[in-house]
């Protein structure tokens, strides 16, 4: 039985009927329910009847073959909205018409960028692939019309005009000739086109090095014991390694993991090279000096110089902490494998996963039972409903909208302002599903053209076990969490309720985008939060504050060590997007990082840069997990720690950070949340602080 889910739901839709006849919204669906019971193993679900429709509700997605209609559709819609900002008199208009172009690009763009990682059918997948890089290419044509480009120009241009627009308008006027100038609007024809052939080079270049990653590495299986050959695929006299093994418990079984899955390969190295090379390339092209100055702009950090002071700063804090972590797990390592006790890279996860264990008792099969999938979700609910007045159900889909059956849509409504949008939730594991927890923006809110509100569409995919017969799905406490972090870039999505979809919810600097995603982690441990739904599936009874407690503090286990690991990540980032041509290769270059800014040894012959696929998605910007994750603990030590709960807090909340998106400068949205400007040192005393808080400060009886 899963907790909370008779929840008061006639009130809460009377709430929202009321809210939305005073402001002429929609009216309420018929077919929400509660959105426990939604997830829960036990419900029967109704399949869809009547006419079909097409993926996401989109009527040309209801096969493969639909995406090429759609795109169709979006590049002529494209052409017409070149046509019309050429000719418009500059002014609020002028933002209006490349906001509607974006956007109809976008919603094909975005769509098309989930479909072809997630969806179980190749052919949609394909086709999706083949859409994005046609939009992709459109767009780096866009960004290089000379045409298009003055009639913004002659927008900034006059002063009269640009006064008299909103910060928001004017912000986004600004964002869009930022993409022209980096695109190289202002070189010569030549120029501009070895830009856009760049552009479309780096795109298929992400492409490759993103598959090679994930790609398993197979070696003959006589040359590996026996005794560990059980723990991989064995195809006929190969096997095949296709991750680390990072918690088996088996030292061998880790190193030869780690020794073969890292092993470099010879075609993924060329990539790496070609795309650092030619993102380079592009930077210098349009002026500047490396690819992380020009990836650098817009965001918190703004240069290089900036992130690596960052980094350098948290490196010495973290250095004497770390080395106790070390010898902590060194010691754990000596105690259970005394032959050979040496600390290498293979074994930071497993031995420190250990040392939590023993210390604390945290074994997730004592949590799980608290932790039901439909549980979770309530919590959520409960939470945004008294921090936001905003609740979450579950909503019947039509017959064609969902990629898979297991997939649930959720209404999003606040208890004043009526529907904020839909979250579709890929929770479950499936073949071919990537095993990542993210968050995909389908569709970008922003104002139409008639009044009415384009709602914001997103997905969250995790990757959770199927129920038993006997048991609703649950959750280990990292699942919980990971849980919470992905709705905060849900609620992101919702709330950065912006006039221009160019800069709706999560489209904002990357050092800012995971700051409400990394805060939810905080609520994620709170006991004031975790009690309020953490109920054992079968006999009702709350989860004891003193395992809370335990799993808290078991976090602060070899956490500088950790953290350590993230700073070494970051700093390989902005060496290998620095100056150019490198000094030396990408793998004598993490040879030496890892010796200045991680101590464990290197490894001869493997080549982890070859694994790191965020330097795709994350170039230049690995380090903003850290700084987002700095911001929040402030915001988290400031604003909720008295009181998790606190509506006047989640207002503010929403008000300063939520709302803008990436309409604002984040800096000043942060100084609107802290009342104060904080400093490098000040975000690196956050970090460290959190490794000593006692986080018994945080439970409270409320």
């Amino acid at each position: 039985m899963l907790s909370g889910c008779g929840r008061a739901l006639p009130a809460a839709l009377g709430r929202a009927v009321r809210g939305w006849a005073a402001a002429g919204r929609r009216r309420v669906s018929t077919s929400w329910a509660p959105v426990g019971a939604a997830f829960d193993a036990k419900q029967q679900r109704s399949r869809p009847t009547g006419p079909s429709t097409g993926l996401f509700g989109v009527p040309e997605l209801s096969c493969p073959e639909g995406f090429q209609e759609a795109q169709e559709k979006a590049l002529q819609e494209t052409e017409e909205l070149v046509q019309k900002a050429c000719t418009t008199l500059p002014g609020p208009q002028t933002v209006m018409i490349f906001d509607q172009l974006s956007d109809a690009l976008c919603r094909v763009a975005d769509l098309a960028d989930f479909v072809k990682i997630a969806h179980p059918s190749f052919a949609f997948r394909e086709a999706a692939e083949e859409a994005c890089r046609n939009i992709g290419t459109m767009v780096e044509k866009l960004n290089t019309d000379i045409e298009l480009c003055q009639s913004l120009k002659r927008l900034l241009a006059n002063k009269e005009v640009t006064d008299s627009l909103d910060p928001e308008t004017r912000k986004v006027a600004e964002l869009f000739m930022f993409d022209f100038e980096i695109s190289g609007i202002h070189l010569d024809e030549e120029k501009r086109k070895k830009a856009v052939n760049l552009n479309v080079r780096i795109l298929d270049l992400c492409n490759q090095f993103l598959i090679g990653a994930h790609l398993p590495n197979k070696i003959d299986k006589h040359m590996l014991p026996e005794h560990i050959r059980y723990n991989f695929a064995v195809e006929g006299n190969y096997v095949q390694i296709s991750g680390l093994h990072a918690d088996c418990s088996d030292d061998l079984v880790r190193e030869a993991a780690y020794k073969i899955f890292l092993y470099p390969n010879a075609e993924q190295l060329d990539c790496l090279e070609e795309l650092l090379t030619s993102r380079n390339s592009l930077a210098q092209l349009v002026g500047y000096n490396t690819f992380a100055h020009r990836a650098l702009q817009g965001t918190m950090a703004k240069t290089p110089e900036k992130v690596m002071q960052f980094l350098e700063i948290l490196s010495d804090r973290l250095f004497q902490r770390t080395l106790k972590d070390f010898e902590m797990m060194e010691e754990m390592k000596m105690k259970l494998n005394p032959q050979n006790s040496k600390l290498m890279p293979w074994d930071h996860p497993y031995y420190s996963g250990v040392l939590r264990a023993e210390r604390y008792n945290i074994e997730p099969s004592l949590y799980c039972p608290f932790f039901s999938l439909g549980a979770c979700m309530e919590g959520l609910n409960f939470l945004f409903n008294q921090l936001l007045g905003i609740s979450l159900y579950a909503e019947q889909t039509e017959k064609g909208e969902l990629w898979c059956e297991d997939v649930r849509k959720l209404a999003v409504v606040h208890e004043n302002e009526g529907l904020l949008g839909y979250i579709y939730c890929d929770f479950f594991q499936r073949a071919d599903k990537p095993h990542q927890d993210c968050h995909f923006t389908i569709r970008g809110g922003r104002l139409t053209e008639d009044g009415k509100y384009q709602l914001p569409v997103v997905v969250l995919m995790l990757s959770l076990p199927h129920s038993a017969r006997s048991s609703p799905t649950l959750l280990t406490p990292g699942m919980m969490e990971n849980l919470f972090h992905e709705m905060g870039h849900a609620m992101h999505s919702m709330l950065g309720r912006t006039r221009y979809q160019h800069v709706t919810g999560t489209r904002c600097a990357t050092d800012f985008a995971e700051v409400p995603s990394i805060l939810m982690e905080y609520f994620a441990s709170d006991y004031r939060v975790v009690n309020q739904f953490a109920k054992h599936y079968q006999t009702g009874q709350s989860l004891p504050k003193s395992m809370v407690s335990r799993l808290c503090e078991s976090k602060k286990i070899c956490a500088a060590a950790d953290m350590q690991l993230q700073v070494f990540y970051a700093v390989l980032d902005q060496l290998y997007h620095g100056e150019h041509p490198l000094k030396r290769s990408t793998t004598e270059i993490l040879e030496e990082t890892q010796e200045k800014f991680y101590g464990l040894p290197y490894v001869p012959n493997t080549a982890w840069q070859l694994r790191f696929s965020h330097l795709v998605g994350y170039g230049a910007k690995y380090y903003s997990y850290l700084m987002s994750r700095a911001i929040a603990s402030m915001v988290w030590k400031q604003c909720f720690v008295q009181n998790p709960f606190d509506r006047a807090m989640g207002e503010r909340y929403r008000r300063e950070m939520l709302a803008h998106g990436g309409g604002k400068e984040p800096m000043l949205m942060v100084q609107g949340m802290l009342q104060k400007s904080p400093s490098v040192e000040d975000f690196v005393d956050a970090l460290v602080s959190d490794l000593d808080q006692d986080f018994e400060t945080f439970f409270m009886d409320s």
